[in-house]
């Protein structure tokens, strides 16, 4: 019995698949923010049950462009349970509780104030069940002047300062996609494995009590222009796709009006731009390009000379030169590129409506990604949870 243990444990320490096998996950969730965390630690092997409304997380129904649902749901629920409560009713509150005494962690991203009206205030139910880590993700935290104020991640990107430093000129613009979000689930989930490792090493394998915001997250991710800001007197110009403080370092439109960014990072690598890719070497002694502070300073004298000499080349035949030079550089991809990048790893997810060929998750471990997950129904578990849960 022993010998079959042992060689049990040892195929779960050998798949990083099943590294929070046993964890049990309870989520109470909706939108990104608590979705991204779960997901995530469904990704590890723990057991995810999502909570949710009669009428569904509502990030089920912000778009229907992937086969009919959505694509933040497809991209952030797969491999969780579903179950419809309504924590109103004392009998579906009462199996809540229930579930939450078997749980190990436990995530919220209700309005704050709202667990505690429902009768679980979190200080309650460390007394009530030691073990569990609790996770409560809001926009603004749980103290402070804003802490009841509304926030979408929008509206957390404008608040911090992030669209401030983003866009070109005045022009103002958002991150593309939901970083607010992203980088408040990104916090959560590193301070729940904190928290589970350091239950672990407790002789009385006590939880704690976490708290995250979009606000604090995102401004955590703000911290060098701040910095800049308050000790250098320096504010960061919105220059779009150009470097700050490096010239030539950009975006450059080529023949065939597709666009190539390259970074120059120092004076070998200009000497090598001007003589391997613009094949005009007169440009390393000129004396508006002589050192970098030279190109800041007639940035717009030398960009017309780059998109000048890019015009007669399409962006292939620019890369050609550039990687010959040895010169960093990126395509400015638009979808369809991304959708064909030949970089790309895929994972298939399972949805109710069919299989979906999702991008691969950031990071490979033991050279594997969890693939083998499966995004819920509403309500597909309700039978099977209150059958184990119920009173």
């Amino acid at each position: 019995m022993n010998d079959l243990m042992n060689d049990l444990m040892n195929d779960l320490m050998s798949d990083p698949m099943n590294d929070l096998e046993g964890i049990t996950v309870i989520a109470l969730e909706q939108a990104v923010a608590a979705p991204y965390v779960s997901g995530r630690l469904a990704e590890a092997g723990a057991r995810v049950i999502k909570i949710e409304r009669a009428e569904g997380d509502f990030a089920r129904h912000y778009d229907q462009l992937v086969r009919g649902q959505s694509a933040y749901f497809v991209w952030l629920n797969a491999g969780k349970e579903s179950v419809t409560l309504n924590l109103k009713d004392s009998n579906d509150a009462a199996l809540f509780r229930n579930m939450l005494g078997a749980a190990d962690v436990f995530i919220q991203n209700l309005a704050p104030g709202a667990l505690d009206r429902l009768g679980f205030e979190p200080q309650q139910l460390t007394r009530d069940f030691p073990g569990l880590v609790i996770c409560s993700i809001s926009g603004y935290g749980e103290t402070g002047p804003y802490r009841t104020q509304k926030a979408y991640d929008l509206l957390i990107q404008a608040e911090t300062g992030l669209c401030s430093v983003t866009g070109v000129d005045d022009e103002l613009t958002r991150v593309g996609v939901s970083v607010s979000d992203i980088s408040a689930g990104m916090t959560a989930y590193q301070d729940i494995l904190q928290a589970l490792f350091a239950r672990e090493r407790d002789p009385e394998h006590k939880g704690r009590i976490i708290n995250v915001s979009l606000y604090h997250a995102t401004a955590d991710w703000m911290n060098v222009p701040y910095l800049q800001h308050r000790y250098g007197q320096f504010t960061p110009q919105n220059n779009g796709l150009k470097h700050p403080s490096i010239a030539p370092y950009g975006a450059f439109v080529c023949g065939d009006a597709k666009q190539i960014l390259f970074s120059i990072q120092n004076e070998r690598e200009w000497k090598d731009l001007c003589h391997q890719v613009l094949n005009d070497e007169t440009l390393t002694s000129h004396e508006h390009f002589s050192n970098n502070s030279r190109r800041l300073e007639h940035r717009e004298e030398l960009e017309q000379l780059i998109i000048k000499n890019f015009a007669a080349f399409d962006r292939e035949q620019v890369i050609e030169r550039l990687a010959a030079a040895n010169i960093a550089y990126g395509r400015v991809s638009d979808l369809d590129d991304l959708a064909n990048h030949p970089q790309n790893r895929f994972r298939n997810i399972d949805t109710p409506n069919g299989t979906v060929k999702a991008l691969g998750r950031g990071a490979l471990i033991e050279g594997k990604e969890n693939t083998s997950l499966s995004v819920p129904e509403l309500g597909q578990h309700n039978e099977k949870i209150r059958e184990e849960f119920g009173i």
